[in-house]
């Protein structure tokens, strides 16, 4: 039997991110995908808007937090998922593979010291290995292209696909930070829109194409039939070469520095220093892109 779990997505506009509470109708247990700790980078302000309307939402339905879950370590906004541990108790996990990337960044950060085992997680979930949500049965399939460590969380008929496929209209991610790969970026594709047809899937950002409301919500189906690079590029190699070429073309997200040191932390922030204050460590000339705005 197809079990089908509630799904409530919370859109973000400063980060275009679209956050997930989903639950188990008959238990009430939830998990809580890619929250957002809110980072204002011109003032350096933190805050925890986001998780707190999460929480409150959360509460209202009567559900219980049985998990937090990262699909991989975001570069466009830092996750709230050390802050939502300690407020409810839940463990936090991500895919195993973010000991590579955790590797790859403590090198650009020049942090000798840094823990590159994963241990700042609770969980680190191997490709293809099996969990419940409450009484629904969950799976991760490892997702790579966009960074070497993003998975896909599959919880009963809905799937969690984050930074692979976008609403239709807005094609598929980009696979030109540190790690990506355009081939691997493919393959992860090809496995998800090998799911049924029915199959719900779930993105993590929307940039409304042409002004429209966000959406986050797709199909399988709906995917194969009309994604805009799927649909046009069918064979890996023209997919590839027009990936390739466009990401040649976007320049790093604003955030890029800024978050994977925090989100190869788990989201936690730096340690206050002697006087008291967090400091973020910004390397300077490490990536290269066209310059954006």
């Amino acid at each position: 039997m197809i079990q089908t779990p509630e799904v409530t997505g919370f859109y973000d506009p400063r980060t275009f991110s679209v956050q997930y509470v989903v639950a188990d109708p008959d238990s009430k247990l939830c998990a809580i995908i890619d929250p957002v700790l809110d980072f204002d980078e011109k003032s350096g302000q933190t805050d925890t808007m986001n998780a707190d309307k999460i929480l409150q939402f959360v509460a209202e339905k009567g559900y219980r937090v049985q998990w937090v879950l990262d699909t991989h370590p975001h570069a466009d906004h830092f996750s709230a998922a050390s802050y939502l541990k300690a407020k409810t108790g839940a463990p936090i996990a991500i895919g195993e593979k973010v000991r590579e990337v955790q590797k790859l960044w403590k090198g650009f950060y020049n942090w000798p010291d840094f823990p590159e085992d994963g241990r700042q997680w609770d969980k680190l979930f191997a490709d293809g290995e099996r969990f419940k949500l409450g009484n629904i049965d969950a799976r991760v399939m490892l997702s790579p292209g966009h960074t070497l460590a993003s998975v896909t969380y599959v919880i009963g008929d809905a799937a969690f696909v984050h930074d692979t496929l976008f609403m239709p209209d807005s094609g598929t991610a980009r696979a030109d930070f540190p790690g990506g790969s355009a081939k691997a970026l493919w393959d992860s594709i090809q496995a998800i829109l090998a799911l049924p047809d029915a199959t719900r899937l779930f993105t993590g950002h929307d940039y409304q194409p042409g002004g429209r409301e966000p959406l986050w919500e797709s199909t399988v189906a709906e995917q194969r039939a009309k994604n805009s690079h799927i649909s046009v590029h069918l064979t890996e190699a023209a997919y590839i070469a027009a990936r390739e070429a466009r990401d040649a073309t976007l320049p790093m997200p604003k955030l890029i520095l800024h978050a994977l040191q925090i989100n190869t932390n788990a989201g936690r922030l730096p340690e206050p220093e002697a006087n008291g204050r967090r400091y973020l460590k910004i390397p300077l000339d490490l990536l290269s892109a066209p310059w954006g705005s």
